[in-house]
């Protein structure tokens, strides 16, 4: 274990870990879209749009923090690298659910719902390893098995994009059906890229 002659600003750790409680929100909010009328819809976006508020202020507010502490946990540029990347799950969540609003989609493909079971447990992972930065303890098994999710995402991806060319013949459907399953899949690589991030962060502090 190393020997820290300076103390720590161990608040990160707390920000990172209500930066990913914000992501359980949006994973969840997603969910119940599923199901959903236009009306509902309507109101669960707003209430994504709230979360990925308190996700921007959460990143900035680790921003802040980062370029007023002079002795930071761990490597400056990894701080600044998992904050971005939290933030961009939280983004690539938001902008499915607008899409699914604005394009007034009345009915989801069901294998969407394999992607947004993906990204539901990969945010759980992710909100359960971010208070474990603080000891680096029992991490390993959080990034081997979002890596795992993220790769079952792409197969999910694949297929569905496969079965809408078979059966949606009309292509303005198509359109918009492939960007929100796009915008999904951008999230379920984001939420691999958190993993990783924290893997190098692990790498680095062993």
């Amino acid at each position: 274990m190393r020997l820290r002659l300076t103390p720590r600003d161990t608040s990160f750790f707390d920000l990172f870990a209500a930066s990913a409680a914000h992501l359980v929100t949006g994973a969840n909010l997603l969910a119940e879209m599923l199901g959903a009328d236009r009306a509902t819809r309507k109101e669960l976006n707003k209430r994504m749009a709230a979360a990925e508020h308190d996700a921007d202020d959460a990143t900035h507010t680790i921003m802040r923090r980062l370029n007023k502490t002079f002795v930071t946990p761990f490597d400056r540029d990894d701080i600044y690298n998992l904050a971005s990347a939290l933030d961009d799950c939280m983004d690539y969540m938001d902008e499915a659910s607008d899409l699914i609003v604005l394009y007034k989609v009345d009915e989801l493909p069901a294998r969407v719902s394999d992607q947004i079971q993906v990204l539901q447990r990969a945010a759980e992972l992710t909100a359960e390893a971010m208070p474990r930065l603080r000891s680096m303890d029992s991490l390993q098994e959080y990034w081997v098995e979002v890596n795992r999710l993220e790769n079952q995402a792409d197969k999910s991806h694949r297929k569905l994009l496969a079965q809408m060319f078979d059966e949606i013949a009309d292509p303005i459907l198509l359109m918009k059906l492939k960007e929100i399953v796009e915008k999904l899949e951008d999230a379920a690589d984001a939420f691999e890229k958190v993993a990783n991030t924290v893997e190098t962060i692990a790498l680095k502090e062993s």
